[in-house]
Order: C-alpha cells, then sequence, then structure tokens
C-alpha cells in the first residue's frame, strides 16, 4: 500500500499503481469526469499514470493553470492528427501549450505544401470528428535506441534532433488515435472533454527560433470544454484587436516604426513623448519621496565591466555586437546594473548611508530575435524604470517591502485590480551553469523573499528554475481591463554581484561588508507599460495622462478668439489643449474628437462666450451641461493632480 496525501493534509492508503484518476474515482464520480491531469510531489502528470510510491497528489481540473495547459498541450496533438490525415509525410517539431494566453501551437513541416484559410477550417472539422471518438491518450516509455529506429524509419530528422539531447529513461511516445509522437506529456485522459475547437491563425516559425534554419508553418488555435467559453473568449479576442496596442499607437500618433531606423526601435511620436513624461515624472515623484537618488549613465560601456558583472556569459546572445576601437570592445548597454555599482563603488561608504537608492529611466539595448518582436512589447530599445537598493541584511525586509508597496501604489493609480507575484526561484543540477554556485545564499535569499510576500499578504506564487542567474526575483504578472495578462515588472535579489564589483561599506564594527542589492523597475519600462495601458485605456487615458486634456470646439469661425482666450487660460493652468479651428460642421468636430480619445470637450458659441462659460462633453459620457471656464480649469487641475481614473 502506499500513502497518498491530499491538498487538506487528509492520507488515503491505495494500493501501489493507483492513478490519480482512480483516486479520483474513489472521491467522486462527478469529480472524476472534470479531471484532467494531476499534479504529482508538485509536477503534473498525466492522471491515468500509475503512482508507485507515497506521494502528495492535487487533482488538476479546467479551473487550474495546470489542467488548462495540459489540456492545450493535448489539443495540440488532436490538431497534429488532423495534420497528419490532410497531409500525409507532414513531420512535426514541438506543440506547445502557449505561456501567455489561452491555446497552443504546432509547428510544421509540411514538406513545401501550404496551409489557407479554407484549410483551418477543415481541420478544425477533422479535429471535431477526431474528438468524438474518445481515444484515450497512451503514455508508453521507449528505449533510446528503439526511438532512434522509428523516427529514422520515418525520416524524421525533427524528432531525431530532440533524442540527440535526451538519454534512456528520459523518453516516452504518445499516442491518440492514429497518431504517435515523440512527447515528455502530460497529457488529459482522452479526447472526449475537448468540444469546441478553432484554430486561428497560421504564420511562419523557423526551425530552433535559428534563421538559418528551414522555415517551418506555426499553425495556432485555442478549445475549450464547451461551445460557450469558446464563444465568449473570441468576443474577448475581438474586443482585444479593437485595444491593440500597434493599431491603437498608429491611430493616435504614439509611436512609429520604421525600417530605416531598425525592427524593435520605436519613435516616439509628440503624444507618446508626453504619455512617457507623465509617467516619468510619477515615477520621480515617488521615488523621491522614497529616499531614491537620480543617477545618469553612458549607453555604452567596457567589455570588461560586463565580463565582472558576469552577465556576458549569460546574456551575450541578447546584446547588440560589440564595437571595437583601439584594441578594446565596447558593448551597448544592455542593463543598468554594472553602471550603478560603479557609481556605489566612486566613494568610501558608510553603515549610516545605507540603504543607498539609487534610480535611473536608463536606456538599454537588447538585441531581441527578430521572430520575438512585436510592437512596444518585444523591442530592441527600452526606457526602464529601475534603481539598484544597497542595504544590510537587517535592512533587507523593509526594503523589499516598500518595493511591493510601491507596486501596491501603482496599481491602484492605474487601476490594475488582479495581479500576481512570480517567485522565480534556482534549480540546485544547474547551480555554477546556468546559476551563481552559491547554494546556501540562495536558500537563505529565497526565504528572506518569501517571508516578506507573506508578511505583506501580497498575491504569489512560486516557480522553480527561473531565477536571475544572481539571485532570486519577483515577475509582476498583470490583467488588463479585459482579462489579458501581461509581464509588468521585476524587483529581484543579487547576493552576487557586490563581491564581483568589490562593493564594501563599513558596518557599525568599523570593518568591512558587503551589501545586499535589490534590483526594481515597479513601471517597467516605457515601451511595455505605454503597450499595456494603450490595451488597458483602449486608448482612452485619464486626464492627467492623455496628450491632450482638452479640445476647444468653436462652433463657427466667429467664435474662433473666444476658443483660442480658452486655450490660452489652459495653458496658465498646465493644461495640454487644443483648438479646433477647422471649417466644420460642430458635429463633426465632436466626432473627430470622440475618435482621439480627448478626454475632454469644450463646445464655444454666442451664450458661452457672452457669459465665459463653455458646454462640457466628457469622452465616451457625453453631454455634462455648461460650466464657467475658470470652475472647470479648476476642477480639472484637481482631477489631474490626483491622478483620478477618470
Amino acid at each position: 500500500m502506499i500513502k497518498i496525501t491530499l491538498p487538506d493534509g487528509a492520507v488515503r492508503e491505495y494500493e501501489a499503481g493507483v492513478s490519480a484518476l482512480d483516486i479520483a474515482k474513489s472521491i467522486s464520480e462527478g469529480l472524476a469526469r472534470k479531471v484532467l491531469a494531476a499534479e504529482i510531489n508538485g509536477q503534473v502528470w498525466d492522471a491515468t499514470r500509475p503512482i508507485t510510491e507515497d506521494a502528495s497528489l492535487k487533482l488538476l481540473t479546467w479551473n487550474e493553470d495546470g489542467g488548462k495547459n495540459t489540456f492545450w498541450h493535448s489539443s495540440a496533438h488532436l490538431m497534429a492528427e488532423a495534420v497528419e490525415d490532410m497531409f500525409p509525410g507532414a513531420k512535426f517539431w514541438v506543440g506547445p501549450a502557449l505561456e501567455k494566453q489561452p491555446g497552443f501551437y504546432y509547428d510544421i513541416d509540411l514538406g513545401g505544401r501550404q496551409v489557407t484559410e479554407e484549410d483551418l477550417s477543415k481541420l478544425e472539422k477533422k479535429m471535431t470528428e477526431l474528438a468524438k471518438q474518445n481515444n484515450s491518450y497512451i503514455r508508453k516509455a521507449m528505449p533510446k535506441a528503439e526511438a532512434i529506429e522509428y523516427f529514422t524509419g520515418k525520416g524524421d530528422e525533427y524528432k531525431l534532433d530532440l533524442l540527440s539531447g535526451l538519454n534512456d529513461g528520459e523518453i516516452t511516445f504518445y499516442t491518440q488515435g492514429n497518431f504517435t509522437d515523440l512527447c515528455r506529456g502530460p497529457h488529459i485522459p482522452s479526447t472526449g472533454p475537448i468540444k469546441a475547437i478553432k484554430l486561428t491563425n497560421i504564420a511562419g516559425a523557423y526551425w530552433k527560433n535559428d534563421s538559418n534554419n528551414k522555415m517551418l508553418t506555426r499553425i495556432y488555435g485555442v478549445t475549450f470544454p464547451s461551445q460557450k467559453e469558446l464563444d465568449e473568449y473570441l468576443t474577448l479576442l475581438e474586443e482585444a484587436k479593437k485595444r491593440d496596442h500597434r493599431k491603437l499607437g498608429k491611430e493616435l500618433g504614439i509611436f512609429t516604426m520604421d525600417d530605416d531606423v531598425g525592427p524593435g526601435l520605436p519613435l516616439w511620436m509628440p503624444n507618446g513623448t508626453i504619455i512617457i513624461e507623465e509617467l516619468e515624472k510619477l515615477a520621480k515623484e515617488t521615488e523621491t519621496k522614497g529616499g531614491y537618488k537620480r543617477v545618469v549613465t553612458p549607453h555604452i560601456a567596457k567589455e570588461s565591466m560586463y565580463l565582472t558583472s558576469g552577465h556576458l556569459p549569460y546574456y551575450q546572445d541578447s546584446m547588440y555586437p560589440p564595437m571595437e576601437l583601439d584594441g578594446t570592445k565596447y558593448y551597448l548597454k544592455a542593463m543598468n546594473c554594472p553602471h550603478h555599482h560603479k557609481i556605489f563603488s566612486a566613494e568610501h561608504r558608510s553603515y549610516k548611508e545605507l540603504p543607498l537608492r539609487l534610480a535611473e529611466y536608463g536606456t538599454c539595448y537588447r538585441y531581441e530575435q527578430s521572430g520575438e518582436l512585436f510592437g512596444l512589447m518585444r523591442v530592441r530599445c527600452l526606457h526602464m524604470n529601475d534603481a539598484h537598493i544597497y542595504c544590510t541584511r537587517e535592512q533587507f525586509a523593509d526594503e523589499f517591502r516598500a518595493v511591493n508597496d510601491m507596486y501596491i501604489k501603482y496599481f491602484r493609480i492605474f487601476g490594475i485590480e488582479k495581479y500576481v507575484m512570480r517567485l522565480s526561484l534556482h534549480e540546485p543540477s544547474k547551480l555554477g551553469q546556468k546559476y551563481i554556485n552559491e547554494p546556501e545564499l540562495w536558500l537563505e535569499t529565497e526565504e528572506m523573499v518569501r517571508q516578506v510576500l507573506k508578511e505583506s499578504n501580497i498575491p504569489y506564487i512560486e516557480v522553480p528554475d527561473e531565477g536571475a542567474f544572481y539571485g532570486p526575483k519577483i515577475d509582476v504578472q498583470i490583467w488588463s481591463t479585459i482579462g489579458r495578462e501581461f509581464t509588468l515588472a521585476t524587483n529581484q535579489v543579487d547576493f552576487a554581484q557586490g563581491r564581483r564589483f568589490g562593493l564594501e561599506f563599513t558596518n557599525k564594527d568599523n570593518a568591512p561588508e558587503v551589501p545586499l542589492i535589490i534590483h526594481r523597475a515597479p513601471l517597467g519600462t516605457h515601451e511595455r507599460f505605454i503597450g499595456f495601458l494603450l490595451e488597458h485605456y483602449a486608448g482612452k487615458f485619464p486626464a492627467w495622462l492623455a496628450p491632450v486634456q482638452v479640445k476647444v470646439l468653436p462652433i463657427s469661425d466667429k467664435f474662433l478668439p473666444y476658443a483660442n482666450s480658452i486655450l490660452e487660460s489652459l495653458k496658465n493652468a498646465d493644461i495640454r489643449g487644443e483648438v479646433d479651428d477647422r471649417n466644420e460642421k460642430i458635429g463633426k468636430k465632436i466626432r473627430d474628437t470622440e475618435l482621439m480619445k480627448v478626454p475632454y470637450m469644450l463646445v464655444v458659441g454666442e451664450k458661452e462666450m457672452n457669459d465665459g462659460s463653455a458646454s462640457i462633453r466628457r469622452q465616451g459620457k457625453g453631454d455634462l451641461g455648461s460650466k464657467s471656464v475658470d470652475e472647470f480649469i479648476k476642477e480639472l487641475t484637481a482631477e489631474i493632480k490626483e491622478r483620478r481614473g477618470e
């Protein structure tokens, strides 16, 4: 008999070889029908896989991320079966669940054949037909030699390449219906739960993301346990298209891209620059109150500094190639950390100066792969809301908590209601390779961060093997108003750089001590955060952040002088305004101003001119009635100062 510990702490005994699905059935047949996968000792398994030793068990349904991801990965295999039926001889690379949104994809070599939109409809019908067969996903361990023989016989260079990195005991095949593939899983018990299917997109993808390799066909899709859920998702998708930051960025004159400048290098238009300046103003005010000191660092540095920091061995593939001058290599700055460390070390430091908080909206350059570039979300030039806090171990908890409090403040300002902190930990087996080889410091700092999160009652999850190379980190995940997930920023612990750079302060005992370093960026980068805000607000920025806060609309040229006098009053109050002096009817002026999503419109005619007032219209809310210009300016000034959401 083996002991199975359930999430509530209850312990049940079963015969060795029992599956999670068997256990679910022993609890409730209704529960068993909902189970998609299981978490065994923290790892996601097939619900049908035998459990042979004592274990902790969590049953995963559609309500858990592990259940959804297993569902979508299994759907990718279902799609592959349909593709193989329609395109005999197709070869498959990888077909994972998507990381940041619902669905999956599969990269496929179709031997030069093309997939059309019409083909997607046919594939959907075939997938529906196959799903109804309720075929089981069957897992089979395979010796490496046998697996190589199988794929050699099929002439499948893609799976042979995957096999080259695997050892005996690591290789499993999965079969459902007439489709078999090399896969580590897990999968749902059978195809039956896949009730609603939509293949959403066709794209090209280089094998292994290497432009020197063959271009494969990537088919994206999404599936749900019911048609109702699929319909709701597709409605959300349509709304997301309307809110696409690339579309809104162009329509509202926020940013542009130009081939002559280069891919991933956005040019900020005047409207976008105003948003940048307002965000920087917010950050500088907040950081000044938090005791930060501002610094400015160069855009390039010598190779030796990045060798000292250890960034080059880990991040060289993401850095622009070096420039060589007088026998010395220089790199474009990919991160601000080493520069700030040099500022810390430029002067002798005492414990009385700590914590020392150095802040900079630093410009960094990262050579993202061309296939990964995406509007403002993945770029090669970033303006980062960066800071490094140098503190003692005794100060660490308070400093880390203060950073998290800053995040919460920003969430309130921008109306971000759903968020979670991802605590990224190290993987002990990769010390010395992916991570600094300091096992005790890893455990100590991870526990320090964990305790701060618990004491602050901040929602968080732990993610193994995703830490920075120099310490544990928090990635801040936020959701827009339509439920789309974004990675906003990071909050990292660095216990290695201090020693690498010889950073020291004199402690209370008059002895040298290495500071702990906290690396934080609550507003992330201008690029990603403004991209998020465009979607979050659908381009309808709150008045304090809007590039144009007020548009004055005279009903005819006769009232232009009065409109211009109002504009002058707005400028004197530091309110961003414009006058629409076009020879157009007032209805068109109002419609056009609505399209440009200006928060306030002041419609003026003879009555308004005679009594010093304006007819006020609020974007999306319509007519608010008449008000004196002075009163309007007073109220709007307060709204802007308080950075109200609307």
